[in-house]
């Protein structure tokens, strides 16, 4: 008998496992708030936001705004985790694994590398117990109407449409953490 909710889980677990969680160590507070172009959105200190919209509850906000601009603004390492932090996680569990409610108005920011990546810790650890409690029964069940587009679907394909945002979000840290080594903390950028 195929184990789904076991190969769902090992989707994600091995890319954190054996790629993402050993590229995130060592991220400096210097990275994590790096601003590689103007008009980043970021993680500020409150009352100093970028944006029209700021939200937190914390002493950082996220930069914000609704509609989002278009183009998309460029984000930094910081405001990435936030997302996943809050946005992918934080509210997923709330909705589903009986996480305290969270959202981006209310959550606190991390205004540092160290304290963000024990955050990310947190909920990924949060978000694969609640996986792992659905068993596989529970896969099936319907996501609810806290999910709008996905209400009717069955919570297997949150949880795979949740592992995408996943692996996508936390490669664009990597790849931002690249960038900065090649250029800010390596030197100038090499033209040509």
């Amino acid at each position: 008998m195929t184990e789904w909710n076991r190969l769902l889980r090992d989707q994600f677990e091995w890319h954190w496992e054996h790629q993402v969680r050993a590229r995130l160590a060592g991220l400096s507070d210097e990275e994590y708030l790096w601003e590689p172009v103007a008009g980043a959105w970021s993680l500020r200190p409150r009352g100093a936001a970028a944006t029209p919209m700021a939200a937190g509850s914390g002493d950082r906000t996220i930069d914000w705004a609704f509609p989002p601009p278009t183009p998309a603004p460029f984000t930094t390492i910081a405001w990435r985790l936030a997302h996943v932090i809050v946005g992918v996680l934080g509210m997923r569990s709330a909705a589903h694994f009986g996480r305290a409610p969270v959202d981006y108005a209310t959550f606190p920011y991390a205004g540092t590398a160290a304290e963000a990546l024990a955050q990310l810790d947190r909920e990924v650890g949060t978000w694969l117990d609640g996986v792992r409690g659905l068993g596989e029964a529970g896969l099936g069940r319907p996501c609810g109407p806290a999910e709008g587009a996905f209400a009717d679907a069955p919570l297997a394909t949150l949880v795979l449409h949740i592992h995408r945002e996943l692996i996508h979000h936390l490669a664009e840290v990597a790849l931002l953490r690249d960038l900065y080594a090649h250029t800010r903390a390596g030197g100038e950028p090499r033209s040509g």
